[in-house]
């Protein structure tokens, strides 16, 4: 069986997949996360999911390889890292009080770089309402600085969700439950492997 890469420098993709019980290395990729003018939310991420897979493949070949991206879409606003402080706290402020999407896309490639699986999943996220001293304080811990719409639902962050409907793992970082289902679907992984989530 070919082994597999994840392309991603994300140690919660990592922690996910190994809880798992998944045997595989991370090799980060350096795929440009640019939005294209027009570009649908779902469409972006599943583009930057391929890209991140693409690069690593080509520099790895007979290897599986399990690429993916997170976003935080608002109002069909794609919210992605914050830039600084005061970008995060535009993007707790837009969020606060009301229910957004996180979508996880992830592509799967196989040792000649064919895509094998692709799969948009969505989990709908409720905040609750912050006030401006909840936003400084959640902010000043610097857990936002590199999570998708500036929070982290397996961290600090918790404490601003009100409810998830859908994947929990989706909003971590990896729709764990779905990832397996394609590695089996394919041979990937073995069909008898259990999850451990």
């Amino acid at each position: 069986m070919q082994p597999l890469i994840l392309a991603s420098a994300s140690p919660r993709r990592r922690r996910l997949l190994q809880e798992a019980g998944v045997h595989f290395s991370a090799i980060p990729s350096d795929a440009p996360e640019d939005i294209h003018p027009g570009e649908a939310p779902e469409a972006y991420a599943l583009r930057v999911a391929r890209e991140k897979a693409w690069k690593v493949a080509r520099q790895h070949p007979d290897h599986w390889i399990l690429g993916a991206d997170t976003i935080v879409e608002i109002d069909g606003q794609i919210l992605g890292k914050p830039r600084d402080a005061a970008d995060g706290a535009r993007m707790l402020r837009l969020l606060s009080g009301r229910t957004h999407r996180v979508m996880t896309a992830f592509v799967l490639l196989d040792g000649v770089g064919q895509m094998r699986a692709s799969q948009v999943v969505t989990s709908h996220v409720t905040f609750k309402t912050l006030s401006e001293d909840q936003i400084r304080d959640y902010l000043s811990t610097g857990e936002p600085t590199d999570k998708a719409g500036a929070y982290a639902i397996q961290g600090i962050g918790a404490a601003l969700v009100e409810r998830v409907k859908g994947s929990y793992t989706n909003v971590v970082g990896l729709p764990v439950e779905e990832v397996l289902t394609a590695l089996r679907a394919v041979g990937a992984l073995p069909s008898e492997h259990t999850q451990h989530v």
